[in-house]
């Protein structure tokens, strides 16, 4: 059975979560979405605020919730089939490996983790286990963001050879984002540009170089809050993108072939349409892609591959395949100097398939959670 088939085939039941840290993107998207799915159930809340468990316990009809101390409980409960683990980048791994030894499948939120080290692993443990996992690479099932892939791919632009993207967000200082191990753009933001452009481009890239400002005003700490990356890609490709904490709300990222060029903006959003501006010799044309719900489509996704037994595509090899980059744009911000990468082969890439489209939804208000932005 392929993915599309089973996508179309009304749920044998429905997989049962538990919900690892109920920060601002698990309650404004996930918590919410997870009705939407058809095939998908909030079976368990862990977070270390009590006030917060209780009240979205409350609000989502869930009769179990833990602290982070009792996740072990939570995992031997017999009552969760798969775990969405939404904590802090560096934490992933605390979570994710007691899971995949239990048995218990695993959503984990982007990038895997910090290290590529610890994404080894994560995928090795996978591996070993009987259980999925898949990184919530929630574009992979928006359908402007397929439809760029399949443009690229079908060579409506040529031979594509260049990319660019600016991603930029006023964060606030007091927000985790600015305060954890991780913190910085590069690994909460770079996600987007560095997958985006692996998937257009169904490459892995060679070299990475980058450079780092720190802006006195921006409060923000000892870390570079804004950073532009350059790398190289087999065959003469080229890749530059900016991401920021310091800057008026943008993201939009721009492919440049031989015949053509497409901007995608806005490109990494959740919320609202996303945009395709393409230009084909002189040749010029906009299409709208209606929003849909990202969270709920790749919950969807995973279900389906936990139901059916298919292996997801964002699987731990594509998290790893990220945040080998995104590390040596960080030992580039460290060194000044061009990081050489070796060679990487992925052995999966998108399918178009695999696009799930489900209405968009309206965040209901947070508990105890706040947005990154100032």
């Amino acid at each position: 059975m392929n993915i599309r088939e089973a996508l179309g085939l009304a749920p044998k039941k429905r997989i049962r979560y538990g919900f690892v840290a109920l920060g601002d993107i698990a309650q404004e998207a996930m918590l919410p979405a997870v009705e939407h799915t058809g095939n998908s159930a909030i079976a368990a809340l862990v977070t270390g605020d009590p006030v917060k468990a209780g009240r979205l316990a409350e609000r989502y009809g869930v009769q179990d919730t833990y602290s982070y101390e009792q996740f072990p409980e939570m995992l031997a409960s017999g009552n969760v089939d798969a775990i969405y683990v939404a904590t802090p980048n560096w934490r992933h791994a605390e979570f994710v490996l007691p899971a995949l030894v239990a048995g218990i499948h695993v959503l984990a939120e982007k990038p895997l983790e910090i290290d590529s080290a610890r994404c080894q692993q994560i995928l090795d443990a996978q591996r070993a286990s009987k259980a999925k996992l898949m990184v919530a690479y929630r574009l992979h099932f928006e359908p402007a963001t397929v439809a760029a892939i399949e443009r690229v791919r079908n060579g409506e632009l040529g031979q594509a050879h260049l990319f660019t993207s600016t991603f930029a967000q006023m964060v606030d200082p007091a927000n985790h984002r600015a305060k954890t191990e991780a913190a910085g753009p590069v690994l909460d933001m770079g996600p987007y540009p560095v997958n985006a452009v692996r998937n257009l481009f169904g490459a892995e890239p060679t070299e990475v170089s980058a450079f780092g400002s720190r802006h006195a005003n921006s409060g923000l700490g000892n870390f570079d809050d804004t950073v532009t990356v350059m790398l190289r890609f087999p065959e003469g490709r080229l890749a530059h993108f900016v991401v920021s904490y310091y800057g008026n709300a943008i993201d939009a990222y721009t492919v440049l072939g031989t015949k053509g060029s497409l901007q995608v903006r806005p490109g990494y959003t959740y919320g609202k349409s996303l945009e395709h501006y393409l230009t084909i010799g002189e040749k010029k044309d906009n299409i709208t892609y209606k929003s849909t719900d990202h969270f709920g489509g790749e919950m969807k996704y995973f279900s389906d591959c936990i139901l059916h037994d298919i292996d997801p595509e964002p699987d731990a090899e594509e998290g790893l395949a990220d945040v080998r980059v995104l590390e040596a744009i960080e030992r580039s911000l460290k060194t000044g100097e061009v990081q050489t990468l070796p060679p990487f082969a992925r052995s999966k890439r998108i399918d178009p398939d695999q696009v799930v489209r489900l209405g968009a939804l309206k965040p209901p208000e947070p508990v105890h959670a706040s947005s990154p932005d100032r």
